[in-house]
C-alpha cells in the first residue's frame, strides 16, 4: 500500500501541470480578455469614470491619437496608449511562453499572483473564502451520506413495501425541485421574506461575531449555515439513497447471502458483517466527486442566493470578468483538493474490505 501511494503523490505534480497547461491553452484561444472586459466598460463610462480608468492603467501621454484597428474589440475611439497600459497592467505585453513559464514557476511555490481587480492576492481571496466553502461541503455530505446510506439500507430491506414506495415518492419530489426555488421557498418562509424570521438571510455569520461569547458564536453560525445546507441536502441525497439502495440489493440477491441464510445466521449480521463492506465499496467510490462538488460546483446558486461568499462566487465572477489569476489559482487548488480526496477514497477502500491490495495494480 506504501508503494501506491508514493505512486499517487508522485503523479499529483504531473497532473496538476497538466490541468494548468489545458486550461491556459483554451485560455489563449478564447475570444475576449481582461483588457476586452476593461475597454467594454470605458466605453460605457461617463467621462469622470474614463479619467479614473486612464490613471489607473497609467497612461502617459494623454495627447495620442485614438485607435483605429486593434485586436481587441470594442478598442475602436480608445487611445492607444491606453490599451498598451492595460496590456502592460495585466502582463499581456510579454509572449504566451514568457507568461506561461512564469506562472509554472510562481505554482510551484504556491504563488498565485493578485487579482487583476482586486488589491489582493490570490491566496488572501482564497483564505477569505474558504471556510464558507468549507462549511457548506463538508456540513453538506455529512449529512446528506447519514441520511442517504440509513434509507437506502432500509429501502433495500423492504423493497416493493409500503415504505419503499412513499419513500420513493418523496425523494422523486426532492430531487425534482430546482435548488433556487427550495432556496426561495425557505427564504419566504423561515428567513423574514413574508412569515417567519427564525434565520439570518446574509452572511456565514452576524456582523457582531467579534464580541459574542463562544455559546453564542456557535449558535450564531449554526443559525446562519442552517438553509443553506437544507436546501443543498434536500437537492442531493436523492442520488446517493438510491445508489445505496440498488448495490444493498445487488448483494443481498447473491449466493453467499443465501447460504448465511440457509445456514441460520442472523439477519442483522449478514446485512452489517458481510453485506455492508462489499456494497458499500461503490458509495465510497462516489465520494470524492460528490465532496467536490458540494464544496465547489453544487452550492454556486447557494452562494449567490443566500449572500454566501465562497470559493464557488469566486470562481464564478472571475469567469465572468476575465480575471484569469483568480480562475487558474482557484482550478489549481480545485485540481489539489479532487486529487487529495481521490487518494483517500482509494485508502478508505482498504479500510472497508482489506482484501484489496492496490499495490497489484500496475
Amino acid at each position: 500500500m506504501q508503494r501506491y501511494i508514493l505512486k499517487r503523490l508522485l503523479l499529483i505534480p504531473f497532473t496538476l501541470w497538466g490541468i494548468i497547461t489545458v486550461n491556459f491553452a483554451i485560455i489563449q484561444l478564447a475570444p475576449g480578455g481582461p483588457v476586452d472586459y476593461v475597454l467594454a466598460q470605458y466605453r460605457g463610462m461617463n467621462t469622470d469614470a474614463k479619467s479614473q480608468i486612464t490613471g489607473t492603467a497609467e497612461v502617459t501621454n494623454s495627447t495620442s491619437s485614438e485607435s483605429s484597428s486593434s485586436k481587441y474589440v470594442g478598442a475602436q475611439g480608445v487611445p492607444e496608449d491606453l490599451i498598451k497600459a492595460l496590456e502592460q497592467q495585466f502582463g499581456f505585453d510579454k509572449p504566451w511562453y514568457y507568461r506561461y513559464g512564469k506562472m509554472l514557476k510562481d505554482y510551484l511555490c504556491f504563488d498565485f499572483g493578485k487579482s487583476y481587480y482586486r488589491d489582493k492576492s490570490i491566496t488572501e481571496l482564497i483564505k477569505e473564502r474558504l471556510p464558507v466553502s468549507i462549511s457548506l461541503g463538508l456540513w453538506s455530505t455529512l449529512i446528506i451520506y447519514l441520511i442517504a446510506i440509513p434509507l437506502g439500507i432500509r429501502k433495500a430491506q423492504k423493497d416493493g413495501s409500503k415504505f419503499d414506495t412513499i419513500t420513493s415518492f418523496m425523494i422523486v419530489v426532492g430531487s425534482a425541485m430546482p435548488v433556487f426555488l427550495l432556496a426561495v421557498f425557505f427564504i419566504v418562509f423561515f428567513a423574514g421574506g413574508v412569515y417567519w424570521q427564525w434565520f439570518p438571510l446574509r452572511g456565514l455569520v452576524s456582523d457582531n461575531w467579534d464580541t459574542l461569547t463562544l455559546g453564542a458564536k456557535i449558535l450564531d453560525y449554526f443559525r446562519h449555515i442552517t438553509l443553506p445546507v437544507l436546501t443543498i441536502v434536500i437537492g442531493g441525497f436523492a442520488g446517493l439513497t438510491m445508489l445505496t439502495k440498488n448495490s444493498f440489493l445487488d448483494e443481498i440477491n447473491k449466493q453467499y447471502v443465501l447460504t448465511a441464510r440457509a445456514k441460520g445466521v442472523p439477519e442483522n449480521k449478514i446485512l452489517y458483517g458481510h453485506v455492508f463492506r462489499n456494497a458499500m465499496l461503490i458509495i465510497i467510490a462516489g465520494f470524492p466527486s460528490l465532496l467536490i462538488k458540494m464544496l465547489f460546483t453544487g452550492s454556486l446558486l447557494i452562494e449567490v442566493i443566500f449572500s454566501l461568499n465562497g470559493l464557488g462566487l469566486l470562481g464564478y465572477e472571475a469567469i465572468t470578468t476575465r480575471d484569469y489569476p483568480v480562475v487558474f489559482g482557484t482550478l489549481y487548488i480545485f485540481g489539489l483538493l479532487g486529487l487529495v480526496l481521490k487518494l483517500i477514497s482509494d485508502l478508505t477502500y482498504s479500510l472497508v474490505d482489506p482484501r484489496i491490495n492496490f499495490d497489484r495494480i500496475q
